[in-house]
């Protein structure tokens, strides 16, 4: 008896200061298990500042923290998709004070009549002459699925520095375009005229709609072009930034909006 409460004894100190064990001489741990481990009933995780074990709940994983840290156990959040369901994967927004600004001199070589011909869907943005890219909204996008839409909201301001209106009508049109992959995919026309105030302003929003673009990176910018001035050769067309001090640049910023709904069929590991 003396000789097996000396044997426990001994073993009981050698757990208290020393590493253990089993199938291997040369353990790399407190407890160094070489093979399978079955447990049979609970795992409990100390918690020292009250003195509690913690056994998790229903369906938790126990996820490390890194060497010198306590584990912890972590619920595992699944998102449920219907198939054949487009699901926003994608959503941000950018916002730009740089602007863009044309003197009369770079009204754009493309007549009035050939407009329409000109500005179709799908023109690349280095073949359409007088565009000027809003810096800081070209953006890179990535597409997970073969089914996709992707929505482009974009917002500015556009201001003339005109004098108030006089008897001569006096505007400026100009056309702002929305490109993927340096292809246009939405364009619209407005015309800015002078009023009976000085330094006029107007808010400009388009939104376009691209389906089903390949899997992969895509690029998106925003770009636009003075197109034609009527008794307004000396006045300077500014978008995106203010031109007076009517408006500030926070008020006058461009803003683009993406979103990206896909039907799923690639999903990212949920554990590394």
């Amino acid at each position: 008896m003396k000789k097996l409460l000396s044997t426990l004894l001994f073993s009981i100190g050698l757990l208290a200061t020393a590493q253990v064990g089993i199938k291997t001489d040369t353990p790399k741990a407190q407890l160094d298990v070489n093979g399978d481990a079955n447990f049979r009933n609970k795992i409990g995780i100390f918690n020292a500042t009250d003195n509690t074990v913690f056994q998790g709940n229903n369906d938790q994983l126990l996820v490390s923290r890194g060497e010198g840290f306590a584990p912890i156990w972590k619920s595992l959040r699944i998102p449920e998709y219907e198939p054949n369901k487009f699901y926003l994967i994608y959503n941000n927004s950018f916002s730009d004070k740089v602007g863009v600004t044309f003197t009369s001199s770079e009204d754009s070589t493309v007549g009035f009549a050939s407009r329409g011909a000109t500005f179709t869907k799908g023109k690349e943005l280095n073949s359409l002459p007088g565009f000027k890219k809003i810096t800081n909204l070209s953006k890179t996008i990535s597409v997970f699925s073969t089914q996709s839409k992707a929505y482009f909201q974009f917002e500015t301001v556009v201001q003339a520095d005109f004098g108030a209106v006089g008897s001569v009508d006096t505007s400026i049109d100009y056309a702002c375009g929305i490109f993927v992959d340096g292809k246009l995919v939405n364009l619209r026309q407005r015309n800015l005229k002078a009023i009976t105030s000085t330094h006029p302003f107007l808010t400009h929003t388009q939104i376009g709609i691209v389906d089903n673009l390949a899997k992969g990176d895509h690029t998106v910018d925003v770009a636009c072009t003075r197109l034609g001035s009527y008794g307004a050769s000396g006045n300077k067309l500014s978008i995106g930034i203010n031109g007076y001090s009517n408006i500030n640049d926070f008020i006058a910023q461009s803003s683009l909006k993406v979103d990206v709904y896909e039907v799923p069929e690639v999903f990212n590991t949920i554990i590394n």
